[in-house]
């Protein structure tokens, strides 16, 4: 998946998982499942030249707003 065999923050091993990204565009905030290689000792996230490309992808939808296609999950409150 990656170029790299060690994590390149800390040199721990890296493992392929599903994890959870959460995007944010304007006000909007979108979640996506991706796959990632995970370090097991800091936790750092190395993702594909896809996986990124999607993310501004999305980003820029959220930005002009253009959500429609996506499945609302709930709602988000700002706390003062």
């Amino acid at each position: 998946m990656m170029p790299f065999k060690k994590c390149p923050v800390c040199g721990g091993d890296l493992l392929v998982k599903d994890v959870e990204k959460l995007l944010r565009g304007g006000i909007h905030v979108a979640v996506i499942k991706v796959k990632a290689e995970v370090c097991l000792r800091c936790g750092e996230r190395l993702y594909s030249q896809e996986t990124v490309q999607r993310f501004e992808e999305i980003r820029a939808k959220l930005e002009r707003q253009e959500v429609k296609n996506f499945q609302p999950l709930g709602q988000s409150f700002q706390v003062s």
